[in-house]
């Protein structure tokens, strides 16, 4: 076992103190950097820093963010939806660990959609509809994983389904936490 412990501290953002959402950062007894690059592998990182070796995941609308000494964890519901992802990123953890024999590491991010692709597919008509002020502000939130296909209602089926294609090629499913 590779992470046995870690102190957490949830806190409100001091920029923003009446924003409802809450953050976390769990300080790691264990130094964990060496099983990065077997947890982006197996969860498919957003995006794999190697200067200052971290990864980020971007799960059920949060940033995860794992270094070899600490979790930053953001838009937290509160103290208890932390726990319970600190603990199964804990079992992550461990598992690549446990498998780095049998995992072949990554240093990269995952591939990223293009917002161009992703325009081509919208209906462009800036109708607002989805809560952004034009289709290319939609394209860019989906390309970021903030927004789906499902929330462009005018969009015809034909292309909502070449669109969730598309998407599908990259890592953009939730993660069962």
């Amino acid at each position: 076992m590779l992470l046995k412990s870690y102190s957490k501290e949830v806190f409100r953002a001091k920029c923003n103190p009446n924003f409802e959402a809450v953050h976390c950062i769990a300080y790691l007894d264990q130094d964990i950097g060496d099983v990065l690059p077997y947890l982006n592998a197996v969860l498919g990182g957003f995006e794999y820093l190697k200067e200052h070796p971290a990864v980020i995941f971007k799960a059920q609308g949060k940033i995860i963010t794992v270094h070899g000494n600490k979790i930053a964890i953001n838009a937290l519901k509160d103290a208890e939806e932390a726990d319970k992802i600190l603990e199964w990123l804990k079992k992550e953890i461990n598992d690549a660990w446990d498998k780095r024999d049998e995992i072949t590491p990554c240093f990269e991010g995952a591939p990223k959609p293009k917002i161009i692709e992703i325009l081509k597919l919208l209906p462009k008509t800036n109708c607002r509809e989805c809560g952004e002020t034009t289709c290319m502000v939609f394209a860019a939130k989906m390309a970021e994983g903030i927004k789906a296909t499902d929330d462009c209602s005018p969009m015809i089926n034909e292309n909502k389904e070449k669109l969730k294609n598309y998407m599908s090629s990259f890592r953009f499913e939730e993660q069962d936490i």
